[in-house]
């Protein structure tokens, strides 16, 4: 046991519960002021942001290719970081919204009234765009957070959480409504998860390894962003020139995020129109195409087998598993057995056929006629998301604002005893 950052870590969370209590009663003014501070930091503080992040990806350049993507930070993307702060603004503060109030007969009023959920860890990999939409929804809700990103983001996350910071002091709100674990230790994972006396609520977001072991740890609940092992359903029914722009879409507008496509399924009636110039078009794109036996007889040598293990694969990278399905029900079969119930669309003219999949598929987000790559909290309307849930409880699908709440009830009397 490493003493020394289990006593850091256990005063990051006495830091956080006492900054919980402040911010929790701040107003929306002075939460959107710290907002906009932010804002105005991450801009000015761009030089110093992005000389980390050139060092984190020169010390990286051993990870995958979708790795330091997801890792990069340039001034386009630095500014998007800053504006999706912004928005944050410009959303509805839901803590204190009454969800429903009643009065009893003996004349109790009663309410049921949105709240913080107090302190929130949120554990995560690589993308340094999390710390940031991460931190802003937290401190719009009034929650504090404790961050711990990865080992290789570390240089990054630490001149954003600095500037995070900075722009809470500027309002008036506590600097340690945000905090980063700013040690690589991997024993600090572990350590969080068991800081129940503190955090109320983990959120790990990354690989299958990473959210397993803070499953396996926690001490407190625990909402999950697991694999995005994600499919397009191109049935009979479907317009072979909408399905092939969804399915280039949907895998190589950015195939290295959880909501792209993974599994491309194709009704046996339509596959031999539509697949070959699909395929070309994703060739054309660089996607390597792995397919089951009648893919292989329809497209030929270009096309890779597909192993069983690739069904069951999250590829973020340009490749593509495909197979022909011979039913509606044999594709959602194949969702229920191999998906990771997080994103599946479905494209057809066929009404009857689209309702039974987005009935019958059990995913966060389910979709008729529009790409995998929507299942987003910006598409959504709900501003910057701190994850994408593929639990059922208490958030499923892209968590706002209204996810980073709970709720208790106030009750108004006049001497009542019982």
């Amino acid at each position: 046991m490493n003493v020394e950052l289990a006593q850091t870590i256990e005063r990051l969370g006495q830091n956080a519960r006492r900054a919980s209590r402040a911010l929790s009663l701040a107003t929306t003014d002075q939460k959107n002021a710290a907002l906009l501070a932010i804002g105005r930091s991450i801009e000015q503080s761009a030089p110093e942001i992005l000389a980390a992040n050139a060092a984190d990806l020169k010390a990286g350049q051993d990870l995958s290719s979708a790795m330091l993507d997801r890792l990069r930070v340039d001034p386009k993307r630095l500014q998007a970081i800053a504006d999706s702060v912004r928005n944050v603004v410009l959303l509805a503060d839901p803590v204190g919204e009454t969800i429903k109030g009643w009065s009893r007969p003996n004349g109790l009023q009663i309410s049921k009234q949105r709240i913080p959920i107090g302190v929130i860890g949120i554990i995560y990999e690589s993308r340094p765009n999390v710390t940031c939409d991460a931190a802003s929804l937290c401190i719009k809700t009034g929650n504090a957070v404790i961050l711990r990103g990865g080992s290789e983001s570390i240089r990054t996350n630490l001149a954003l959480v600095e500037v995070l910071r900075s722009g809470c002091h500027q309002a008036g709100c506590p600097e340690d409504s945000v905090q980063l674990v700013s040690s690589t230790d991997r024993t600090g994972v572990k350590l969080l998860a068991q800081l129940d006396r503190y955090i109320d609520l983990i959120i790990p977001r990354g690989g299958r390894a990473l959210i397993e072991a803070v499953v396996s740890s926690a001490r407190m609940p625990v909402i999950k962003h697991f694999d995005g092992i994600c499919h397009v359903f191109v049935d009979a029914e479907a317009q072979i020139g909408m399905a092939t722009e969804i399915v280039i879409n949907a895998k190589c507008q950015r195939p290295g995020v959880c909501n792209a496509l993974e599994t491309l399924l194709v009704h046996e009636k339509i596959a031999p129109k539509f697949l070959p110039a699909c395929a070309e078009a994703l060739w054309q794109q660089g996607v390597e195409i792995r397919g089951d036996q009648r893919t292989l007889s329809l497209l030929g040598e270009k096309v890779l087998p597909a192993s069983e293990e690739d069904w069951r694969t999250e590829y973020l990278a340009l490749i593509l598993s495909v197979r022909i399905v011979r039913s509606l029900d044999e594709a959602i079969d194949h969702i229920e057995e191999f998906g990771s119930h997080h994103s599946d669309a479905i494209v057809t003219e066929d009404e009857f056929a689209a309702e039974k999949f987005l009935r019958s598929v059990d995913s966060a987000a389910v979709f008729w006629n529009a790409s995998t790559r929507f299942n987003d909290g910006g598409e959504f309307g709900f501003g910057a998301e701190i994850g994408i849930s593929t639990d059922r409880l208490h958030a499923r699908g892209p968590m706002g604002l209204e996810e980073l709440t709970s709720y208790k009830y106030t009750v108004r009397g006049n001497g009542h005893v019982r």
